[in-house]
């Protein structure tokens, strides 16, 4: 007998596209929702260890309370639509258990202990929360509003893979920061000089946020440029360059150890150089949104700013398998550092044909691709 788990089971480790008109892309709309719900409701309870202690002093409880209200409430209606209208009612079965047993824990209402001990190991499984639900509802829309590919669906091919992906890289967010900090203040730490940090702290900020990804693009530059050239060090950035459908959840899709790696080192130039805390929430803010946006389905190119900064159609062209866009386009903010290295692509097509590793070689599934940089025998 066929379990709703083993049902779930076999739709997370597939690969292939939702079709809608069956409900199963609205039924998984709302157990995701209520799965988010569920863990909003433990952020709650166990802020010390579930949630981003930088964060922690910026919430307005009461709109987490209305947004977490507001989702119970979609979530279940969805749900019962959907139960009503006899499809994917397993789906909705799950739903409506993962609603229950919010409420049962306290829903919207749930009391918070404000006297937690900082300090703790914590997951971020608020930041996951919020980018989850933020980015879906803005970068969907823009999708949706200026598409490239019209016939691509949200739930397109192998989204099953880039959402675990993004959960993983999520939800490590603080193991992640403990390690760059870690390793740039080993590394780095003897270059980092008094005087050139107060210099650096008394520009302007307009002109001290330009220096920031100026520093930090040129540093991704190399460093991207390192993973194509270096053989070992392609066996982890394959894997961000397997994926064949470019949205917005694309992006996600990197390696544990790239991601460390590379933050590392972007952040190594920007710590020795002692940019100040609202300069850095400020490229926080830059290199997140160019992040998700320049791998989004939207027909992009902003006519002769795209030779100045990263648009999506620049960065489409990196993930071409094109014989003229193979090993091209490694800025990720500054466009003109390609045009001024001689990595650009010169094309007379205005947008790639397809997209991926040449050969496709590396294998579908979270999993699969965590091993893969160690098993590969290419």
């Amino acid at each position: 007998m066929v379990t709703p788990l083993d049902k779930l089971n076999r739709l997370t480790e597939s690969h292939g596209a939702l079709q809608p008109g069956k409900g199963l892309v609205s039924g998984v709309i709302a157990l995701s929702l209520a799965i988010l719900c569920f863990l909003g409701v433990l952020a709650f309870l166990f802020p010390q260890y579930l949630t981003t202690p930088q964060l922690r002093q910026s919430y307005n409880v009461e709109v987490m309370r209305q947004l977490l209200y507001w989702s119970l409430v979609i979530a279940g209606g969805i749900a019962l639509w959907n139960m009503v209208f006899g499809r994917v009612r397993w789906l909705s079965a799950g739903t409506f258990v993962l609603l229950g047993l919010c409420l049962a824990l306290g829903g919207h209402k749930v009391e918070v202990d404000p006297n937690f001990p900082d300090g703790t190991p914590y997951i971020g499984l608020d930041w996951f929360i919020l980018d989850l639900l933020g980015s879906t509802l803005l970068f969907v829309f823009v999708e949706k509003l200026f598409p490239l590919r019209k016939d691509q669906p949200v739930f397109r091919p192998e989204w099953q893979t880039d959402f675990h992906h993004f959960i993983v890289n999520h939800l490590m967010v603080g193991f992640v920061l403990l390690a760059v900090n870690l390793l740039v203040h080993k590394f780095f730490g003897w270059a980092a000089k008094d005087g050139v940090q107060a210099w650096v702290q008394a520009l302007p900020f307009p002109v001290a946020l330009f220096l920031i990804i100026l520093v930090a693009d040129l540093m991704q530059y190399w460093t991207h440029r390192a993973y194509h050239e270096v053989p070992l060090l392609w066996r982890l950035h394959a894997v961000h360059h397997s994926v064949k459908s470019m949205d917005w959840m694309a992006g996600s899709r990197q390696h544990i150890l790239e991601l460390i790696l590379t933050r590392t080192l972007v952040l190594a130039p920007i710590f020795v150089l002692g940019f100040s805390k609202e300069v850095i929430d400020a490229y926080i803010v830059v290199v997140g949104f160019q992040a998700v946006f320049n791998h989004a389905n939207v027909s992009v190119r902003l006519g002769p700013l795209r030779y100045l900064i990263v648009t999506p159609n620049f960065h489409h062209w990196h993930h071409s398998q094109d014989a003229e866009a193979l090993d091209k386009n490694y800025a990720a903010h500054f466009a003109f550092l390609d045009h001024l290295f001689g990595t650009a692509v010169q094309s007379d097509r205005k947008w790639p044909t397809a997209y991926g590793v040449l050969g496709d070689y590396v294998p579908n599934g979270f999993w699969a691709q965590f091993k893969f940089p160690f098993t590969w025998k290419g």
